[in-house]
């Protein structure tokens, strides 16, 4: 929180950029103004839904490039599917933070929504709020959600009207400052509140060295040095709880999953978790983390992607490439004083 004479300077270089600020008089009388409104109104809609169009994939406008992943049907799709998996791994809960009676709720990088969706049905008493930066969430809703166009990476302001409970998933390959992003959340949780981040070590796994020399390595060794040259973040997962008691969170918590690729496991509940990852990613999964880090950063061509991904899904079926990721659900309290 800002301290009063932060507070008094801002105000007053506010006031004095306020006076600079030219009005425009090209309307001539008050009645014209509701029609140019929703003139400008519809037009800064247009610039977000003007989606940008690469390589046969769809992406975001708002803050064009940040985000190096599509947003197009397929890729809805497959977060859909991931939302699945997650409720597989997890035993159907939607989080495990100790909330109790949440009244505001934010999701961040909210994607499909579906996270969102699913919290305000078994909360009908909170406020939920996803943001992201593309508007591709469904417009039939619970009436206590709404969606918002936001950069979490950009300055909140949320501070006046803080949350409940503040949640996030999948953010590796998204963020590139996860530490200033954690202390945001500490700022704009109410105390008493929690925050729950669940996110993976982006970095694939075998037990028994199977994955190693496979196409399935060189594509995660290929899009993660892409993603890491570019300032991204891809191993997030076993930095949380660092980040969460650096920004000051109390009572952290850590939880660390695996999350298998494939039906090879011979335990039943890892064989499913392990079904629906193959799933999501097969759903053009492969293509979309590949296409835009390798064509943008690494001079690929899009047919080289693609023959890159075929191969390691090619690899993914192999029942004798045991690959496997871990994944952490981390959630911490602010303090009550």
């Amino acid at each position: 929180m800002t301290g009063s004479s932060t507070q008094e300077q801002t105000t007053n270089t506010t006031n004095s950029a306020v006076a600079n600020v030219a009005v425009d008089t090209s309307y001539e009388n008050d009645s014209a103004y509701g029609d140019e409104l929703s003139s400008y109104s519809a037009s800064l809609t247009s610039s977000v839904l003007d989606f940008r169009q690469e390589n046969g994939r769809r992406y975001h406008n708002f803050r064009d490039g940040s985000y190096l992943l599509p947003n197009d049907e397929s890729e809805s799709d497959r977060l859909d599917m991931f939302h699945e998996l997650c409720l597989q791994l997890l035993h159907q809960k939607l989080y495990l933070a100790p909330i109790k009676n949440p009244q505001r709720v934010i999701d961040l990088a909210t994607g499909t929504g579906i996270w969102a969706i699913d919290f305000a049905d078994q909360h009908p008493q909170a406020e939920v709020i996803g943001c992201d930066l593309s508007p591709t969430q469904p417009s039939l809703v619970p009436p206590n959600v709404k969606f918002l166009v936001d950069d979490i990476e950009s300055e909140w302001a949320y501070e006046s009207n803080p949350f409940d409970f503040i949640h996030a998933r999948y953010l590796a390959i998204s963020i590139k400052d996860f530490g200033k992003l954690i202390k945001e959340c500490y700022r704009s949780v109410k105390p008493g509140g929690w925050v729950e981040f669940q996110d993976w070590d982006g970095y694939p796994v075998s037990p028994d060295d199977s994955l190693k020399g496979t196409s399935l390595q060189r594509y995660y060794d290929e899009i993660y040095s892409a993603f890491e040259g570019a300032g991204y973040e891809v191993r997030p997962g076993p930095k949380l709880e660092q980040w969460f008691k650096e920004a000051g969170f109390v009572n952290v918590h850590v939880e660390q999953f695996v999350i298998p690729y494939g039906v090879w496991p011979k335990d039943h509940h890892l064989k499913n978790v392990g079904a629906w990852n193959q799933a999501q990613s097969e759903t053009n999964g492969f293509e979309a983390a590949a296409m835009a880090p390798l064509t943008r950063f690494k001079n690929w061509t899009k047919e080289e992607v693609v023959v890159l991904a075929s191969k390691a899904r090619a690899d993914g079926r192999n029942r004798k490439i045991h690959m496997m990721f871990n994944f952490y659900v981390v959630y911490g309290q602010r303090p009550e004083n």
